[in-house]
């Protein structure tokens, strides 16, 4: 069985990453749908849901901000993230575009056992 980074949609996950990467406080809703290609109202219903789930914060009309509980997921997925496509580059020679792609899809379907033994191939090419 899969452990899997969260029990968190690949879909939220990827929102939770994007807020990371954009400074984790103070992002707005724009720059959001700006990294991800979609629509503002396909933020506003993301950022929602996530603020069910006590992963952001945002005033009304606002910024956005990550709580500990988001902050802490999403360095988990950027950290699977940038473990695989290091993997990928490093030992399997994907292009880098591509291997952004792909580990995009792939940090939210591998297990952290898989994960370490990918991490531990990375650190041995040093």
């Amino acid at each position: 069985m899969r452990d899997k980074v969260s029990s968190f949609s690949e879909s939220m996950e990827d929102y939770l990453e994007i807020i990371f990467i954009l400074g984790s406080d103070n992002v707005r809703s724009v720059d959001i749908a700006t990294k991800m290609h979609v629509s503002k109202a396909s933020v506003n219903r993301a950022v929602n849901m996530m603020i069910e789930k006590g992963l952001v914060t945002k005033a009304p009309y606002g910024e956005i901000c990550l709580t500990e509980s988001g902050r802490i997921t999403s360095q988990k997925v950027l950290t699977k993230h940038l473990v695989i496509r290091k993997f990928l580059i490093d030992i399997l020679g994907v292009d880098a575009a591509i291997a952004d792609d792909e580990a995009c899809g792939i940090e939210h379907n591998i297990s952290d056992d898989t994960l370490t033994k990918f991490e531990k191939l990375v650190n041995k090419q040093k």
